[in-house]
């Protein structure tokens, strides 16, 4: 029941991210296709093929993501990120869970961790399918429940101060944008693990 409400909070989330603006004065650009383009190394193993497979199957395809991965099938999300959607992913590579702080991804795999487990990966998720070319600068409702905050300078995309490092690695049911950070709802005290 979680997952189908996690599910149907995306759908609304995502479509706020459309439509969210702000007067930041970080905001002084838009995302340019070249700043944007899904090119960059972690897309790179994502093969045209894999355009029919969903956001799971995508991630699964690809080495970059295999922590991540392996946290969405703990947390029991797989099927709902293997569902209809349409969904947005900001996607933490292996190397931005390697950054947090050493012993805590082996803590938050845990079965008795997974509720926190499940509140960081859907703070990474907002609902429908939103390309680079969409992003507008602003505070974003999550999956999670909790907002990000996306910044558009000289053409680099932000989330909470994340980089995008890749964006439109598109899906049958959404989008990938990789990130180089794992994002923790403020809600989140992850140093209680």
């Amino acid at each position: 029941m979680k997952i189908k409400m996690a599910a149907a909070g995306l759908a609304v989330a995502s479509l706020a991210l459309v439509g969210c603006s702000s007067g930041d004065s970080d905001a002084e650009s838009t995302p340019t296709a070249a700043a944007t383009s899904a090119e960059a190394t972690p897309s790179e193993a994502m093969s045209e093929e894999a355009m029919g497979d969903t956001i799971v199957d995508v991630a699964a395809s690809n080495p970059d993501f295999t922590t991540l991965v392996a946290a969405v099938e703990a947390a029991g999300l797989a099927e709902t990120l293997s569902g209809e959607g349409p969904f947005t992913v900001f996607a933490p590579t292996n190397a931005a869970f390697e950054a947090l702080p050493e012993g805590l991804v082996d803590k938050l795999l845990l079965p008795e961790n997974k509720e926190v487990l499940t509140q960081i990966l859907t703070y990474h998720v907002v609902a429908g399918e939103v390309l680079s070319t969409d992003i507008q600068p602003g505070e974003v409702p999550t999956v999670e429940g909790e907002d990000l905050t996306i910044k558009v300078k000289d053409g680099t995309v932000t989330v909470n101060g994340a980089t995008v490092e890749a964006a439109d690695v598109e899906a049958s049911n959404g989008v990938i944008h990789v990130i180089d950070e794992v994002l923790v709802p403020p809600n989140v005290d992850v140093s209680a693990l």
